[in-house]
C-alpha cells in the first residue's frame, strides 16, 4: 500500500498538520495539506502546505522567506494529523506566523480573555511583498 493511502483525508481531500520547531518543541503552526502538498515535502525535505484560501500549494517561505526545512514527518494514531519537525530558515529564522511572531499560537486564555503573550519580531509589513 501506498504510504499516502494510509493518511486519512477528510471529505475535501485534507489533513491537519502541526509544524513543530525540531530543536525546541515549540509548536509554530497549523496548516493543511492536501496529497501533493504531503508527497512534495517528503520529496523535497521543505514544508509545503495547501492554501485553502487560494486553492494551490502554498511552499512555506515563498513570500517571507521563512522556509521550513522539515526533518520528520509523522503521523498520529488515528492516521488523521501530520506532525512536521522543522527548522525555520531564512533572514529571520525565528519567525514562522504570518503576524511576524515565532508561533502562530500567541494568545493565551487567563481569566475570560485571550491575552497576547509572545512578542512580534518583526513587522509583518516588512516581511510581504504588496502586489
Amino acid at each position: 500500500m501506498n504510504w499516502l493511502d494510509q493518511v486519512k483525508w477528510d471529505a475535501q481531500g485534507l489533513v491537519p498538520a502541526i509544524a513543530q520547531e525540531a530543536t525546541s518543541g515549540d509548536v509554530l503552526m497549523f496548516a493543511w495539506m492536501n496529497r501533493e502538498a504531503l508527497e512534495k515535502t517528503a520529496e523535497l525535505g521543505r514544508a509545503v502546505y495547501f492554501s485553502r484560501s487560494r486553492g494551490k500549494l502554498w511552499f512555506k517561505g515563498e513570500e517571507s522567506g521563512h522556509v521550513q526545512t522539515v526533518h520528520d514527518i509523522r503521523l498520529d494514531c488515528d492516521h488523521d494529523v501530520v506532525l512536521l519537525k522543522v527548522t525555520q530558515a531564512g533572514e529571520d529564522q525565528a519567525i514562522a506566523c504570518h503576524t511576524g511572531r515565532h508561533s502562530c499560537f500567541f494568545q493565551r486564555y487567563e481569566a475570560g480573555q485571550w491575552h497576547i503573550v509572545e512578542p512580534v519580531l518583526k513587522d509583518p509589513e516588512q516581511i510581504y511583498k504588496k502586489p
